[in-house]
């Protein structure tokens, strides 16, 4: 039942773009992408929070670069872990082109995803990646705005609790505008190619 509640949730706060039962999304694929192509979308368009060293980002810090955000938190057994190494090996795999690309890491749990913590652990898959830390309500207000769903799911003990959350990435081409929104599990392959043609100018 809470997978149910789960999966609707997910679908009325990301626009239908999340498949709960590993489905493709019911948008169609548009541009030339792999991901679905948002270009033009009416959300996504603002982030502002503070960074592991407790500097102010936004999206124009980055102009120039392919940026992915991605929301999850440190302590993720599998979706963020993943999604990051698939970035890293992308980010390898473009030579010279992967220092245009720009991972930022937005924690879901701030309670326990420390500066520090959240330095280190996204420092695993790449010393120039940035984390954003915000309060538990600049936290709620940046989901909003990028319509993504997060709702902890209690565990043994009050602090060992899992966080449920969407397992997507949002891609912006050099001239921060959002343009795609790239599925968990389509893989390294189809994230690369769409962060090629974002590089190119597409």
């Amino acid at each position: 039942m809470r997978r149910l509640m789960l999966c609707a949730a997910l679908a009325a706060g990301a626009g239908v773009l999340v498949g709960c039962d590993g489905s493709k999304p019911t948008a169609a694929a548009g541009g030339g992408f792999k991901g679905v192509d948002i270009t033009g979308a009416e959300y996504a368009r603002e982030l502002s929070l503070p960074d592991a060293s407790g500097q102010k980002r936004s999206l124009a810090d980055f102009k120039g670069k392919v940026v992915v955000v991605f929301f999850g938190y440190t302590q993720c057994p599998d979706v963020c872990p993943t999604t990051l190494a698939e970035l890293a090996e992308v980010r390898k795999q473009l030579g010279a082109d992967g220092a245009k690309v720009q991972p930022v890491f937005v924690s879901v749990d701030p309670e326990r995803d420390t500066a520090e913590l959240l330095k280190a652990y996204v420092g695993n898959f790449g010393a120039d990646n940035i984390a954003l830390r915000g309060t538990p309500e600049q936290t709620a207000a940046m989901a909003k705005e990028f319509k993504v769903f997060y709702a902890k799911v209690p565990g043994k003990t009050e602090t060992s609790y899992t966080v449920d959350h969407t397992a997507a990435s949002y891609l912006y081409d050099p001239q921060g505008r959002v343009r795609v929104y790239s599925r968990y599990g389509s893989g390294p392959e189809a994230l690369g190619h769409d962060i090629k043609r974002l590089l190119s100018g597409a």
